[in-house]
């Protein structure tokens, strides 16, 4: 009879083990899972809750506030239109923008990056020029080349522009339009050396 009691006792202590193993989140950091996910997973999140607020975009859209830092979600580009992406195609043999693309988003500072062939530089420069849906001059600056920039060869270039938005929320869609203009060094001042590439871009409505 005791042995009975015993082998039952045993057998209840072995099924709450299994029981107790069985029911708890095990997580094997050799499963490949982000940290977002493990926390997910065991319960541990911080979760953010945004405000509703919306923010009005250029092309009539709300975004609205995501993230960690309930920042407002980025507002849609403006769409560009056939010849001026013909005569940005035009040019890439020569330059080529990876940053901003055409018609996207821009926000002060934003970076400029790309490559252009060596005789677009001169002293490892070429000047940018930021203006408005009039033309108006917004900003001004230049971009450096990364490597060595007498060659024929493509080359990497970079740089950074700061900008005051000429468009505020409640202006007409119109006035979010830019243009960013790289151009050519010319250091002869010869206008048959001038040349240039247009990228349109768009601004974000500056806070009130």
């Amino acid at each position: 009879m005791i042995k009975i009691i015993y082998g039952a006792i045993a057998i209840g202590l072995a099924l709450g083990v299994l029981g107790f193993i069985y029911i708890q989140p095990v997580v094997a950091p050799s499963a490949g899972l982000t940290d977002e996910a493990v926390d997910t997973i065991s319960g541990d999140t911080d979760d953010v809750f945004c405000t509703m607020d919306a923010k009005m975009c250029p092309d009539g859209s709300g975004v609205g506030r995501s993230g960690p830092d309930c920042a407002f979600a980025t507002c849609p580009g403006q769409p560009v239109a056939a010849d001026v992406q013909a005569q940005i195609d035009a040019k890439s043999d020569i330059i080529q923008l990876a940053t901003p693309e055409p018609g996207n988003n821009i926000v002060s500072p934003f970076t400029i990056a790309g490559q252009a062939r060596g005789q677009w530089f001169f002293e490892a420069t070429f000047s940018v020029v930021l203006v408005n849906w009039d033309g108006l001059i917004i900003a001004e600056h230049f971009v450096t080349a990364d490597d060595e920039w007498m060659t024929d060869d493509f080359v990497p270039f970079s740089g950074e522009l700061t900008f005051t938005s000429p468009y505020s929320a409640g202006d007409p869609d119109f006035m979010a339009r830019g243009t960013l203009i790289l151009q050519k060094a010319n250091p002869s001042g010869l206008p048959e050396h001038d040349d240039a590439v247009e990228i349109p871009v768009t601004f974000v409505a500056k806070e009130s």
